[in-house]
């Protein structure tokens, strides 16, 4: 645990001077940077020592996942063919647009997806519950992914699945304990491998069964339409298809660690930054349709419960050009490489957000390694209590949280920041510049929500229940520059940040020491604290200090703000 040792350097009545020579010791946990990878800071320039291929090429790799397979079975077996086809096209477009300016302010400022929110107009704590709300999605996916392991392991080697799901939760945590430093390595040596097995079943079932593609087409499932296109169809499978939004957030925890943009590498940075972040959904909506797909050649074999199993799709298309035995094995093999692949993701980028959260909440920070454990006992538990045969309901549902967030986040990164002018020019995240609660985010995002969620609910008509992720996203993206234009911006910035100019710009940052924990911090990540420590401070001890209540954001002898 962090602990604060004081150290007394005089006999003075004046306890602000005197814990101003106080040093915070911090665990070897949180000391050891390759584990702990600035979970809760500014990633400096020393740290971010790969390519602009090396990071867009780790941040791909993370969605090796096929949980996108699931998804698109359970579309078109659900609501068929056309229907399907335009769902997963439309959430695609959706999220690849509104991923875009999030990548960009994420590797420019090369913070992860908690602290782009806070300065986006969600205020220091206001930004907790978007914590939750992202923690929620990593563990969400983890267990469907971890399902889909246990599935694979239950039919190749009968392992049954409440110890199946153990085992594949027990896999992931040794491979995120070293963060980026380990997952770029495994991710760059699996990925050929891995595309390769993906393309295989479907190739294989192209080549034996020409004829398939056509059929496809007038695939109904289990509809009471048909295959036809159905707008309530199309609204509700698009909205299991926008719970992936939460995606991004992923991707830019490993956006952070781009190299710093310059004139000679403007192309390759860019190149990055949109392939590795909205560009994503390109290859996941691909996924879909080929789960889909799959899920339909299976159909008539397996049955609709069935169809939906990536483990039952992928074996089909195996099948089609080797042996029953062999089919399984290498089927399996390409299940549970995909799934370590994604759930390393999921654990890390959980561990984040629960860093984020708890160390706000409770002004402690163990370490990032201890909340891997944490994220990934929560993601046991759903995995055990069969969270898989509820994939519909569960990603409906939370998709409408997701999407209120994120259209919040976007609103204020491409309306509020560069037209209105109203949000600050840059990103400012540390607690000793913000207001607890921002209502221009906070506000938008929690009235989009609860909108939504009645929505889902069928309180508005079934045309809305079906579309209640578009509604949470419009008036999401409606309702934050307007309570910006409320409120005149007045809750962004609750004081003056003498280094806004120099992070604004990202020029010539220099680096100074935190008089707190005596370590040398680049200028992003420091703040001037005024009352306790009466100097330069770093944002985590910043975020950790339990004395000050934000004294520092009001009048001190008339002067300090």
């Amino acid at each position: 645990m962090t602990q604060l040792v004081e150290t007394p350097a005089h006999d003075d009545a004046n306890t602000h001077s005197t814990r101003s020579k106080a040093w915070r010791h911090f665990s070897k946990l949180v000391d050891n940077e390759v584990m702990e990878d600035y979970s809760l800071r500014y990633a400096p320039r020393s740290f971010r020592k790969w390519t602009e291929y090396m990071v867009a090429s780790t941040a791909l790799g993370g969605i090796a996942y096929l949980a996108d397979y699931a998804i698109g079975g359970s579309i078109f077996v659900t609501h068929g063919f056309a229907s399907g086809i335009w769902a997963i096209a439309a959430a695609a477009l959706i999220i690849f647009l509104t991923g875009i300016p999030i990548a960009y302010y994420a590797a420019r400022y090369s913070i992860d997806m908690d602290l782009l929110t806070r300065g986006a107009g969600f205020g220091y704590l206001g930004s907790t519950i978007t914590s939750l709300i992202y923690a929620s999605f990593t563990f969400i996916f983890f267990s469907l992914e971890g399902s889909i392991m246990a599935q694979a392991l239950n039919i190749s080697l009968g392992i049954p699945l409440a110890i199946g799901y153990l085992i594949v939760a027990l896999l992931i945590i040794p491979l995120v304990v070293y963060g980026m430093t380990l997952l770029s390595k495994l991710q760059a040596w699996t990925q050929p491998v891995w595309l390769i097995l993906m393309a295989a079943p479907l190739i294989g079932v192209i080549v034996t069964h020409a004829k398939a593609f056509g059929s496809w087409s007038h695939f109904a499932g289990i509809s009471t339409h048909g295959s036809s296109f159905n707008l309530i169809g199309f609204g509700l499978g698009a909205g299991v298809a926008l719970s992936l939004i939460g995606q991004i957030g992923e991707q830019v925890d490993y956006l952070r660690f781009m190299p710093t943009k310059t004139t000679g590498n403007s192309r390759k940075w860019w190149a990055a930054v949109i392939s590795a972040g909205p560009g994503w959904v390109i290859l996941g909506a691909l996924k879909q349709m080929i789960g889909g797909f799959l899920a339909f050649y299976v159909f008539s074999t397996v049955g609709s419960g069935k169809a939906v199993e990536p483990i039952q799709q992928v074996l089909g298309g195996f099948r089609t050009f080797l042996s029953p035995g062999l089919a399984l094995t290498v089927a399996t093999i390409f299940v549970v490489l995909s799934q370590v692949k994604i759930n390393v993701t999921n654990a890390y980028s959980g561990s984040l957000s629960w860093s984020n959260f708890f160390s706000r909440v409770f002004h402690s920070h163990p370490g990032r390694v201890v909340w891997i454990f944490f994220n990934v006992g929560v993601a046991l538990l759903l995995m055990e209590l069969g969270v898989f045969g509820f994939l519909n309901t569960v990603l409906g549902f939370y998709s409408n949280v997701g999407i209120a967030w994120i259209g919040a986040v976007v609103a204020d990164l491409v309306i509020n920041k560069p037209l209105l002018k109203i949000s600050p020019s840059y990103i400012e995240f540390k607690r000793a510049y913000l207001y607890k609660i921002n209502p221009v985010g906070f506000g938008s995002m929690a009235v989009a929500s609860v909108i939504s969620i009645c929505a889902f609910f069928g309180l508005m008509g079934s045309y809305l229940q079906a579309f209640s992720p578009f509604l949470a996203l419009a008036i999401a993206m409606l309702l934050s520059p307007t309570i910006a234009l409320i409120t005149k911006g007045k809750y962004y910035i609750a004081r003056e940040n003498p280094y806004a100019k120099a992070i604004a710009s990202g020029k010539d940052l220099s680096s100074d020491t935190c008089v707190a924990c005596n370590q040398v911090y680049e200028e992003p990540d420091l703040a001037h604290c005024p009352v306790v420590h009466q100097g330069v401070i770093c944002s985590l001890c910043c975020t950790l200090e339990k004395s000050c209540h934000d004294s520092c954001k009001v009048a001190v002898s008339g002067a300090i703000h």
